[in-house]
């Protein structure tokens, strides 16, 4: 019994140490339990996913579309039509020359395949060994360091054009199809798929054409070092093209030749040897290329850069219709004007020019003139590609612009043209090195005078003004822009930029984009990709239109006259920059001549920048010479004039928020404070009416007002007594139960932003009372204290008798007398030309409603005529009755203005 207890209690402790043992592994159960479920679950995950990758895989494989022998094999051309849909243009169509498998050289196909698919022939259309590499060098070296792509693929995705979708459904579409590839045909037929169908840069398909475009040669003939080159080119055709980026294509060519070593199919002295060669060897000579030429090759090459811009399109093998904005007889004319004197005397071939022509509303470009003889198809565009000074055509854009939208300034706002250095004490001076003095805003621009701009400039401040310039399109350098830039210095622009700019003035501050595609309908004839192009306020509609108003003087009395089109509602500025001193006298450079001249203008329809200038050989420079400073102005009347013809051209409409006192324009709501209160004038109202009705027993007062905005007050006297009538802002009154037998006198006056105009009178006495007179209606008499006199008959503007005048927009003075009962012009020079002499603004003496003659004994050249400049002295008589005579004199030399100066 005892034994049979022993092993009892033995057992018993025994489970109990069992147990115990069981408690401390207890926790490694848990965790092999959980791993173990981890794995399970991973398992099953991941059959799901191989299954779910089968079956998306299978599905977009069964969608892909099936391939003939041609879209394997050819490329297909791409179709440009102009805004009214009709073809102008064909890309890709000819530019190829098919070579057999059996004609390809075997170090040719050594290049390739070394470069593109090592292991071409081993795979089945797919690479598994490739594919493992490039998630590797994916993963360590960055997304996209490493394609996976075999060449069978190339071939595929060539042939589908659907380089844009990055997408698992292209991935499986073209791996499916280039396993199919392989059943159907055989390895060589597709290398000689490839080697024909692969895009080469310039519109060239194919080795075999490439060698004779590059090498004038075939590609059999071709050496190590050159057939290298074409190897390394399919991977980004335009960046290792040899003609346009030698360095980058040696690179690459030294990359190729290095990948044919790896591989055994040369040896190492044969790929030193070849990367020492120059890569310009063998090319063609730049003079001796061909290309497959297109109509207006400047406007197709902008055409190319946005298709690229809106997805990866090959526009020479992808089979697009491309719909533009090209209006083609706009176009034809301004390749006249390039290619021809029959419109343009140029001085010599050298000097180039740039033109672009856009639609004024929308931004889209109609034409381009990429330069003078163009002969290549994608050669230097001086449209789009330049980046020149563009001289004063930025003061509207940096100076005045942002004065108006950000302080309120008027346009008649006062400037000094006094003598005035740059920060740093260098002197700032106009191509005449004078100083003109005081003068309005608007004056100082249709001048173009640098002083009164670079004053403005340094008001406005450097971020406002950069401001201003960006909302139209110009991304302008922050480190680039200094003091001088308010005059055109460190400022770069094309003739593309600044037409849209200045658009946006004509378009009440509307700025669009400028572009050349509508829309590209994809070889499937159905999807379309449209470019996003949104209209933006890039300012407010009073300062679109104060500019406007300023510039088109700009081409009736200002610096651009050349440019001035009759009848042509239009407004524009001139630019040009000068050359350094020392340039001058390094490369013997008359002083007279400018480095750059530009004229920018616009109209409701269009806008049109033109540049005109040289470009720079090895150790020569050229300048324009005065007599040529005026062609950028010429281009743009023969090219504008040309496009509006035939078509209604509104004038530029005034905003509500702009209102008019005199000749100068003012926001509404704004006084501008600082400006010359002796030039602020009022218009007065005219054709004031007083007349008395019986019936009502009332008299009602009426008058005509050329302006808007304005707050009318009608005071008088009733026999002699001062009376007060009222204010109203209509164009009328009346005065109920009038004293009979009295006499009314009605004084009007117009007020407009403060500033009162001179009173209109009308009177009219009252029938009754102890003198039963008829009702006097006594149109516009003056009253003693204040005669004023009205327009006349021919719309000329009366001033009070024995008053004189300033001389607000002329050099020098200006005085004048009315004597007599007369409505005559008082003594201001208007500033209007002589209708003798329409090219040069004169001294206009007024006329009344006399009966007398209106003569003029001298016309006179104004500041912009083409004869003298000086003190204008301007004597005039209007009598009631007699006749009105104007006489001159003109001093002080020969100043002629044809131009202005820009940077120094």
């Amino acid at each position: 019994m005892a034994e049979k207890y022993q092993s009892r209690e033995e057992r018993r402790k025994q489970m109990q140490a069992n147990q115990h043992k069981k408690k401390r592994k207890k926790p490694k159960n848990k965790f092999l339990t959980f791993i173990k479920r981890l794995i399970l679950v991973c398992f099953i995950l991941g059959l799901a996913g191989v299954i779910a990758g089968i079956s998306t895989f299978a599905y977009y494989a069964s969608s892909s579309p099936k391939l003939t022998k041609k879209q394997l094999s050819d490329p297909i051309p791409s179709v440009i039509k102009d805004k009214s849909n009709k073809t102008v243009a064909t890309l890709g169509a000819q530019n190829r020359k098919y070579i057999d498998y059996e004609e390809l050289p075997k170090q040719m196909e050594n290049a390739i395949l070394s470069t593109e698919d090592t292991r071409f022939y081993q795979h089945h259309g797919i690479d598994p060994i490739r594919l493992g590499g490039a998630v590797v060098a994916n993963f360590t070296k960055g997304f996209g360091s490493e394609g996976a792509s075999t060449l069978t693929q190339q071939v595929v995705s060539m042939a589908l054009n659907n380089k844009n979708e990055k997408t698992l459904k292209r991935k499986a579409q073209e791996a499916w199809l280039a396993i199919q590839l392989e059943r159907k045909y055989t390895k060589h037929e597709i290398l000689e798929m490839y080697v024909n169908k692969v895009y080469m840069s310039d519109g060239v398909f194919g080795f075999e054409t490439a060698a004779e475009h590059y090498y004038g040669k075939s590609l059999s003939k071709l050496s190590l070092p050159e057939i290298a080159v074409l190897a390394g080119m399919p991977q980004s055709p335009n960046n290792y093209n040899p003609f346009d980026h030698p360095d980058l294509t040696k690179k690459r060519r030294d990359i190729v030749l290095y990948m044919m070593y790896k591989n055994h199919k040369i040896t190492k002295d044969e790929m030193e040897k070849a990367q020492a060669a120059p890569v310009s060897a063998g090319l063609v000579k730049e003079k001796e290329r061909n290309t497959n030429a297109n109509k207006y090759p400047a406007f197709v090459n902008e055409v190319i850069k946005e298709v690229q811009r809106l997805g990866n399109y090959n526009v020479y093998a992808d089979g697009l219709t491309i719909y533009t904005t090209l209006d083609s007889s706009a176009q034809q004319y301004t390749e006249k004007i390039l290619n021809t004197n029959s419109i343009i005397n140029y001085p010599d071939k050298k000097m180039q020019a740039g033109i672009a022509l856009v639609d004024t509303k929308t931004g889209e470009i109609r034409a381009l003139g990429g330069g003078r003889n163009m002969k290549l198809d994608r050669g230097f565009n001086y449209a789009v590609d330049t980046k020149r000074s563009p001289g004063s055509t930025i003061k509207p854009i940096l100076d005045y612009g942002p004065a108006i939208e950000y302080l309120h300034w008027s346009t008649g706002h006062r400037l000094n043209d006094v003598a005035t250095t740059y920060s740093d004490g260098t002197p700032i001076n106009d191509w005449d090195n004078r100083f003109l003095g005081k003068m309005s805003m608007r004056k100082a621009l249709y001048l173009s005078r640098n002083i009164p701009a670079y004053e403005t400039y340094k008001e406005v401040g450097k971020e406002r003004a950069i401001r201003f310039a960006k909302k139209l399109g110009l991304d302008l350098n922050r480190k680039e822009i200094v003091e001088s830039s308010s005059i055109g210095g460190g400022v770069q622009v094309s003739p593309l930029q600044m037409a849209s700019a200045y658009a946006a003035f004509g378009n009440e501050g509307i700025y669009n984009k400028p572009h050349a595609i509508r829309k590209i309908v994809l070889r499937d004839g159905v999807t379309e990709i449209k470019p996003h192009v949104q209209s933006k306020i890039a300012m407010s509609d009073y300062t679109a239109y104060m500019i406007t108003d300023v510039l088109k003087d700009v081409l009736t009395k200002g610096t651009g006259t050349t440019a001035h089109i009759p009848g042509l509602p239009a407004a524009g500025k001139t630019g040009t920059t000068n050359f350094d001193k020392n340039d001058l006298a390094k490369y013997g450079i008359l002083s007279s001549s400018v480095q750059d001249s530009w004229f920018a203008g616009y109209t409701t329809r269009y806008s049109l920048a033109v540049w005109t200038g040289y470009e720079s050989e090895k150790g020569k420079k050229y300048g324009v010479t005065r007599p040529y400073q005026t062609v950028a102005q010429q281009i743009y009347r023969h090219l504008m004039r040309y496009v509006s013809e035939g078509k209604e051209t509104p004038d530029f409409t005034m905003p509500k928020s702009v209102v008019r006192m005199g000749s100068e324009l003012y926001i509404r709501g704004y006084i501008d404070t600082a400006i010359d209160k002796k030039s602020v004038t009022q218009d007065a109202p005219a054709n004031v009416h007083a007349a008395y009705d019986a019936d009502s027993n009332k008299i009602t007062v009426t008058w005509d007002y050329k302006g808007s905005g304005a707050t009318f007050n009608v005071s008088g006297t009733i026999n002699g007594s001062a009376a007060s009538f009222g204010s109203t802002s209509g164009k009328s009154i009346t005065v109920a139960n009038p004293k009979a037998g009295a006499t009314y006198v009605f004084n009007v006056t117009a007020t407009v932003n403060g500033v009162k105009s001179k009173a209109a009178s009308a009177s009219v006495t009252v029938p009754g009372g102890s003198t039963d007179t008829k009702a006097d209606d006594n149109q516009n008499k003056q009253p003693e204290d204040n005669a004023q006199n009205q327009p006349d008959a021919n719309n000329n503007p009366g001033t009070d008798t024995n008053q004189s005048g300033e001389n607000k927009d002329n050099t020098g003075s200006d005085k004048g007398t009315n004597s007599g009962n007369s409505n005559g012009t008082g003594s201001e020079n208007s500033g209007n030309g002589s209708k003798d002499n329409n090219n040069s603004p004169g001294n206009s003496s007024g006329t009344g409603p006399s009966s007398g003659n209106n003569s003029s004994a001298n016309n006179e050249a104004g500041t912009h005529g083409k004869g003298n400049s000086g003190s204008n002295g301007n004597q005039g008589t209007n009598t009631n009755g007699g006749n009105n005579s104007n006489k001159g004199d003109n001093s002080s030399g020969n100043t002629p203005v044809n131009k202005d100066t820009g940077s120094e």
